[in-house]
């Protein structure tokens, strides 16, 4: 019979894994340093016992911290506030408190995520800020979670909510091709190793190959869905002297859309005029720029909305799995080079 993780102790830990139980308290606390090679042999000899610290299972059982937690890569741009107003909504009505967090599993700081069953009873895990192995060590602990913006692992059945982001970049890439004859699109490429990056990169590319235009790489710049990253790439491009041309940018996102504006306008580039720009999400001042831009609107508050209802479902013992994909839709402002009629099509 397999012992239930709650009854494992620190000790039996600490031996499984050839050190002192003062370790083992200071790797789960975080209130001293622990190696690297320590601290990987502890996250293993965890997952492999499948134990919970105390602390949390007293959490899980009584399900006292009333706080529900949602883990984000970064909070430097607008994207995150509907996502974040759409969490809070539902859990204002549960009587909840939200304790919102940034955390990388990709530094190799070795740091703990600031938020998990320590602290709440359950978690919105955002893109990549938790790390596979991370997900299945809460998971086999039986710690709700709900992702977004990302699929789980293929061996763990953690409930996603995600948006449409292929045919949406393609009917906007498309929409520049055919409307208004761009054939050379310069791509901000988005974050690496996110899903929403990958799968509008696919669209991209296939838009061009649909309209016989050959891929160049050339063409693609880090754009890291930032507009400081996307102004310095592109002033960066515009300035090396390899007299590379292109006619239109598609930013990857919104944030980037800004820093691309910025960086043309100020080596003399008049958009739409000269060239034209797109982005992704609709954020809440895209139509006020100058000019308004052309996007896709993503339903970020309802990704927000549907994951903490999820999550709720879970910390409930209802059983959850698979992807729920929010469709989006293409506006039509003038930095594409259309008049500025804020038309969605779908």
């Amino acid at each position: 019979m397999t012992r239930r993780s709650s009854s494992i102790t620190i000790r039996e830990v600490a031996k499984q894994a050839g050190v002192s139980v003062a370790t083992v308290s200071r790797y789960i606390n975080r209130n001293a340093p622990v190696s690297q090679e320590v601290s990987g042999r502890l996250e293993q000899v965890m997952t492999d016992l499948k134990y919970i610290p105390h602390a949390a299972a007293r959490y899980l059982a009584s399900r006292k911290t009333h706080a529900i937690g949602l883990l984000l890569t970064t909070i430097q741009n607008d994207f995150y506030v509907p996502l974040m107003k759409g969490v809070e909504s539902v859990i204002r009505q549960k009587d909840y408190n939200l304790l919102v967090a940034t955390y990388q599993s990709d530094t190799g700081d070795n740091k703990l995520p600031p938020i998990g069953p320590h602290n709440t009873d359950g978690l919105i895990v955002y893109a990549d800020s938790l790390s596979d192995d991370e997900m299945a060590s809460y998971y086999a602990g039986g710690f709700p979670m709900v992702l977004i913006h990302r699929t789980s692992p293929a061996s763990l059945p953690i409930p996603s909510v995600t948006i449409e982001n292929k045919a949406a970049t393609y009917k906007l890439v498309e929409h520049l091709i055919v409307h208004h004859q761009k054939r050379r699109i310069l791509l901000m490429r988005g974050r690496a190793h996110q899903e929403d990056s990958y799968w509008r990169e696919t669209g991209y590319k296939s838009a061009l190959e649909a309209n016989e235009i050959p891929f160049d790489p050339k063409m693609v710049l880090a754009g890291d869905f930032e507009r400081e990253v996307a102004y310095q790439s592109l002033t960066q491009f515009l300035g090396n002297g390899m007299n590379v041309v292109f006619d239109a940018v598609f930013a990857g996102n919104d944030d980037a859309a800004i820093g691309v504006i910025k960086a043309l306008q100020d080596n003399g580039y008049r958009v739409p005029e000269d060239i034209s720009v797109v982005g992704f999400d609709d954020l809440r001042l895209s139509g006020f720029l100058t000019p308004p831009l052309t996007t896709v609107r993503a339903p970020t508050e309802q990704v927000g909305c549907i994951a903490a209802e999820q999550l709720f479902c879970l910390i409930d013992q209802q059983h959850l799995s698979g992807v729920t994909v929010l469709p989006t839709e293409l506006i039509i402002r003038r930095s594409c080079g259309c008049h500025d009629l804020s038309m969605a099509f779908n």
